[in-house]
């Protein structure tokens, strides 16, 4: 199997070992022992610490994507309005998942290379009145991190549940979820968390359990059941310990290193690589640099290459970088410096291998 030294992909990242090691113990059955539901807890209330709410935290057994399906289908009956914020892949596709639903979708579009016209959002939202308003933090795929703070003020003054994408941001970049109104967010384990993409969480608020207790959707990416669930000790299906107990280590080491310092770090790999690939002549996907998520950088494949020959010149160099998707294949290329690899010496380890097989040809 082929390994790679320096692997900066924005997700699933480098799990750290004392995280691997956990999925070593020998746990009992979570549908049994009290422990696995103060593990459970312990989880929870970690990531209340580092989302920065009182909400409940309800934890789902499957990838991240999991947690996007669970709370649309869990708060939209057919026929719902939704205005979707769009300025990139995942704003879009949320859009398309609530078409899927039978909602009536308004989604505001903008360029992938900037962020979001607060303006017009507010504009679009008095005029269509929706129940929801959907909007990704950070665009994985332009790496552009979005106004989430200011397009929540909007959706308190329509009186819409907000729902919120920080999968690729939360634990790398500060999110504030009940400072920013966010009713329903949306966190994956294989980011900024360093862990296996094992796990799918959402922050839920009283309006939003509302909302899902009127509907009462029943699946397995339902949210209903996870409201009184854990305090019952009654899942919807046999939990992973390994991930919960990994996820509760997890938050607590980004506790103990301190959220500013966390955040700082991540501030301080981005900025070193974007000032290096502006020096060696790239470009920016963003079109201005402060648009860029602390978490990701993309950059357009230089001139005279394709992300192909470019992705193979850096595999066998042991460096692993990832392409984009959509309209972006094959024209950007991003470095994923958020949980794990938030680590200056990695990122420049990887970007002098880059300039060198550039200098090279």
């Amino acid at each position: 199997m082929k390994t790679y030294p320096i692997g900066l992909v924005p997700g699933p990242v480098s799990v750290p070992q004392d995280i691997r090691d956990i999925y070593t113990i020998n746990f009992g059955s979570a549908d049994l022992e009290d422990d696995f539901f103060e593990t459970y807890d312990e989880a929870g209330n970690l990531l209340k610490e580092v989302l920065s709410t009182k909400n409940d935290v309800v934890i789902m057994s499957g990838e991240g994507v999991l947690a996007l399906w669970g709370a649309l289908k869990s708060t939209l009956p057919s026929g719902s309005k939704v205005l979707a914020v769009s300025n990139g892949v995942f704003g879009s596709g949320v859009a398309d998942m609530a078409r899927a639903l039978g909602c009536d979708v308004r989604e505001v579009k903008f360029d992938y290379d900037r962020v979001p016209d607060i303006d017009v959002i507010r504009g679009e939202a008095l005029d269509f009145r929706p129940f929801m308003i959907t909007a990704v933090h950070c665009e994985t795929p332009s790496g552009v991190l979005n106004p989430i703070e200011s397009i929540g003020k909007i959706a308190r003054e329509v009186d819409a549940l907000f729902y919120v994408d920080f999968v690729s941001s939360a634990c790398g970049v500060e999110v504030l979820v009940d400072d920013w109104n966010i009713d329903l967010g949306l966190l994956g384990s294989q980011k900024a968390l360093s862990l296996p993409p094992d796990l799918a969480m959402v922050t839920v608020s009283e309006k939003a359990w509302d909302a899902i207790a009127s509907r009462r959707y029943d699946g397995y990416d339902a949210l209903l059941p996870w409201r009184y669930g854990p305090k019952k000790k009654e899942l919807p299906y046999t939990h992973n310990w390994h991930a919960v107990a990994a996820l509760a280590m997890s938050a607590r080491k980004l506790l103990d290193e301190g959220l500013k310092n966390v955040y700082m770090r991540h501030e301080s790999v981005s900025a070193y690589c974007i000032s290096r690939v502006v020096d060696m002549g790239l470009k920016l996907f963003p079109r201005d640099e402060g648009y860029s998520s602390p978490t990701v950088t993309a950059i357009y494949v230089p001139n005279g290459w394709s992300w192909k020959t470019l992705d193979g010149k850096l595999r066998e160099r042991g460096v692993v970088f990832g392409g984009s998707y959509g309209i972006l294949k094959d024209r950007v290329f991003r470095v994923g410096h958020m949980g794990s690899q938030a680590d200056l010496d990695l990122v420049s380890r990887a970007l002098d291998i880059l300039e060198d097989i550039l200098t090279s040809r």
